[in-house]
């Protein structure tokens, strides 16, 4: 379990799911959420906004220079993580695409600091990685954190918004937590209450309240 840095802020910034703060793989996936009206909001859809949410996260210098095609390589795999929390979720076989690809990530570059000796600092540890493999590097990281908490115990906790169109996972630590933010389970509560006024006859039924997600 690698925990997620606390985001410095970006102006994109959502509120992190249950769980999300003990699995950056988690919050990882929920990078790209459905808002009111069904706007999907994707914090990774451009270079500057990949660097940006890596480096919230310490996995990346603000400097790195991100590229669409490692843009591209990121969305990839939050694309195969959710499919393998869908499927736990669901309780269905994991699609062996995304285990291939998963694995594929994880073995692509050592995550460990090695031990490293120079007259300036030292002895330290220090990533094994050049600087040109800080994506791969990134990607390894988000894999190993995904794997573990698929294979761990906290896999049996995992469970999808219950707040329609809200698209994000969480862990269900208390069995009444059903959404991933006060703003879904308010939205909910909403809509609830509006179905059973509807289904009362002759009663006035305004329009439920667009509460924004998540």
């Amino acid at each position: 379990m690698r925990e997620s840095a606390k985001p410095r802020g970006s102006g994109r910034d959502v509120s992190p799911a249950p769980g999300a703060d003990r699995y950056v793989a988690l919050d990882f996936a929920n990078s790209v959420v459905t808002v009111a009206g069904g706007h999907v909001l994707d914090l990774l859809d451009t270079p500057q906004a990949a660097n940006r949410w890596l480096t919230e996260r310490d996995l990346a210098p603000a400097e790195a220079g991100m590229r669409e095609q490692c843009a591209a390589q990121l969305r990839r795999l939050r694309e195969h993580i959710r499919s393998l929390i869908a499927a736990v979720v669901a309780g269905r076989p994991a699609p062996g695409s995304a285990i291939e690809a998963i694995n594929e990530a994880m073995t692509r570059v050592s995550t460990a600091a090695v031990l490293r000796w120079d007259s300036a600092h030292g002895l330290h540890r220090q990533a094994a990685h050049p600087t040109t493999q800080i994506v791969e590097h990134a990607l390894a990281v988000l894999a190993a954190d995904a794997a573990e908490l698929l294979t761990g115990d906290d896999a049996q906790l995992l469970t999808a918004c219950g707040s329609p169109p809200c698209r994000r996972y969480l862990l269900r630590t208390h069995r009444r937590r059903h959404w991933c933010s006060v703003r879904c389970g308010d939205r909910a509560r909403a809509a609830r209450a509006y179905a059973r006024r509807a289904a009362r006859p002759g009663e006035a039924s305004p329009a439920p309240v667009e509460v924004q997600a998540p």
